[in-house]
């Protein structure tokens, strides 16, 4: 440690050094001089020594080196806080803002992982003094700037419920609001410039950096949060910024959504791109932001059209806060079409096809009851939207490629309900009265694998069946009318029938074997256990070689098989009513 003398002389050196002949070893020496006051808790003397008349050419030369010191000091929240502010504060006003901007970043990239958020919010308010200072390349700095600042809060988890935001236990939430408000002189600027259309090709670099800021948030954290414009919270105010920060640096929400693909993109990976959009849209169309300064002059079916692309995009994550994001846009989108107005054209769009699959998937796949609760009633909200050869198309598709009875069995019920609207005055077509529907049932009533299909696993589907074929025949005179039809609906409702005969009694015979054979073994185990009981061999277990165990136990297994043999009953008395009510309109004239 030096002695004061010692300390006097090397600083009368540098008073009367020019900055060009200053060394390394005099920016280390000065460096060394600000930690040993921090480290001595002697920092009121360190601010008395930057802030004296005398020393402020040495300042202004070397103190860009003590940034470091000082930041790490208010981010320990050791002694003399207020001291140590007000010296940094006085290197943002002093120092060349052309050193201070590779110190701050250089903290930035070095942040200790425990302390992200502390440093963040200590540095953000001197950097942006220090960015406005700035003459030249201005707006790249801006952009380097925002991007190493994102990058390190990209490290912290995103509060997803509306506890976890107002606890903001990482300072996430502080963080982005602090950087929200950092940008406004900037956003200012280049409002002002275009406004008095004076804006300069270095104007426009800043107006991209900032577009790049903002898609950056709304993917993260804005994407992950939960955001309800009933409960307002930081992250929904942050949220309301980037919404009015956009059109304020001249950029049309509409243009961003709907027209993207026509301008240069800002982001470098598609995917990330979409993603922003997406929450741009979910921001705009279901929580209303900004939504009162949208043009009203696109139709609901071209919004839908459009947001479709974002809706596939959010259907497609494994996310929950996608998902929900998702579904709701969904069902935003979809609210304000007229219903049975969807063209059977919108199909072929790759979209229109992709989101019912990431639908379905979400249906069959997703352990999140409310999930699936939501995804079911925008599955049908969607097919109240399709006129009826879209609806007919559509039906066809999910039969296709859902490969699950409970979709399908849902799908055979919307079939029915369409049946039953067209044959209400003014809504007959021939997709569900005519030809055409023939060749929708040829698909509904079939056995994948013939006799030996698995009626339990496929008990939703046959029911539905059974149901809409019962309601075909109560309902013939509507089908009779079209030639060709009712007979080819005799014929399909005989194969299906016949088959599903043979299905049942086979299945009915394997289940009761399987029954009495459980009965059996039960009362061989019984008969085992009274035996064991009388023996004097005590604490010797009673073991049946090779057998076979069900990991249910047999109460569980007697259960099951019985309600399979229930259901079997169930099957067999519709069928029987179907052949009933066949009888009883074969015996009225046409």
């Amino acid at each position: 440690m030096m002695n004061e003398d010692q300390v006097n002389d090397i600083i009368q050196r540098w008073q009367n050094t020019p900055e060009e002949d200053l060394k390394p070893e005099d920016y280390q020496q000065f460096k060394d001089f600000g930690s040993a006051c921090l480290t001595e808790v002697d920092s009121a003397q360190l601010l008395k020594f930057l802030q004296d008349e005398k020393n402020q050419e040495i300042v202004k030369s070397m103190g860009w080196v003590l940034m470091a010191p000082l930041v790490n000091e208010v981010v320990q929240k050791e002694k003399s806080l207020d001291h140590c502010q007000a010296a940094i504060t006085h290197l943002t006003r002093t120092c060349s803002p052309n050193k201070l901007l590779p110190s701050l970043l250089e903290l930035i990239e070095d942040i200790d992982p425990g302390a992200i958020s502390e440093t963040i919010l200590t540095i953000v308010p001197h950097l942006q003094t220090v960015l406005l200072q700035l003459d030249d390349n201005k707006a790249a700095c801006v952009g380097l700037a925002l991007t190493a600042l994102q990058k390190q809060l990209s490290r912290l988890p995103v509060p997803y419920t509306q506890q976890q935001e107002e606890a903001d236990e990482y300072g996430l939430c502080r963080c982005y609001n602090a950087l929200a408000v950092s940008m406004k002189p900037f956003i200012e600027e280049v409002k002002r410039k275009n406004e008095n259309c004076n804006a300069t090709s270095e104007d426009e670099e800043l107006r991209t950096e900032l577009l790049k800021f903002c898609m950056r948030s709304l993917r993260e954290p804005l994407l992950e949060a939960e955001l309800n414009r009933d409960k307002k919270s930081s992250l929904w105010f942050f949220a309301t910024e980037i919404m009015v920060t956009l059109p304020a640096i001249q950029e049309s929400l509409s243009e961003l959504l709907f027209f993207s693909t026509l301008k240069k993109s800002t982001q470098t990976d598609n995917s990330q791109s979409t993603e922003s959009r997406a929450c741009l849209a979910y921001l705009l169309f279901v929580q209303l932001i900004t939504n009162d300064s949208f043009p009203a002059v696109f139709s609901p079916v071209f919004v839908l059209q459009c947001n479709m692309e974002y809706i596939n995009q959010l259907l497609s994550s494994k996310n929950e806060s996608y998902l929900l994001k998702g579904l709701a846009l969904y069902a935003k989108s979809l609210e304000s079409v007229q219903d049975n107005s969807l063209p059977v054209s919108l199909l072929e769009l790759r979209s229109f096809y992709s989101v019912p699959q990431n639908l379905r998937h979400l249906l069959t796949d997703c352990p999140m009851q409310h999930l699936r609760k939501s995804g079911l009633q925008v599955l049908q909200l969607f097919i109240n939207k399709l006129d009826a050869e879209a609806k007919h198309k559509f039906f066809r598709c999910m039969f296709k490629t859902s490969n699950h009875a409970g979709v399908e069995s849902y799908i055979i019920k919307n079939i029915r309900n369409q049946v039953e609207f067209s044959l209400k005055p003014g809504n007959a077509n021939e997709w569900f009265l005519g030809e055409e529907f023939l060749s929708l049932l040829e698909l509904v009533l079939y056995l994948p694998q013939g006799a030996e299909t698995d009626l339990l696993n496929s008990m939703d589907r046959i029911m539905e069946n059974l149901n809409l074929l019962r309601y075909l025949f109560i309902r013939d005179r509507e089908l009779r009318r079209t030639t060709g039809v009712w007979e080819e609906l005799c014929k399909l409702k005989d194969e299906y029938l016949k088959m599903l005969r043979v299905c049942i009694s086979i299945s009915r015979g394997y289940y009761s074997a399987e029954l009495k054979a459980l009965r059996e073994a039960q009362k061989l185990k019984a008969k085992e256990a009274r035996d064991a009981a009388r023996s004097t061999r005590l604490g010797k277990s009673i073991t049946v070689p090779h057998e076979k165990v069900s990991n249910m136990s047999p109460q569980v297994q007697h259960q099951v098989l019985q309600s399979a043999l229930v259901t079997f009953d169930l099957m067999e008395s519709v069928i029987v009513r179907i052949e009933e009510i066949t009888e009883e309109k074969l015996k009225i004239p046409n």
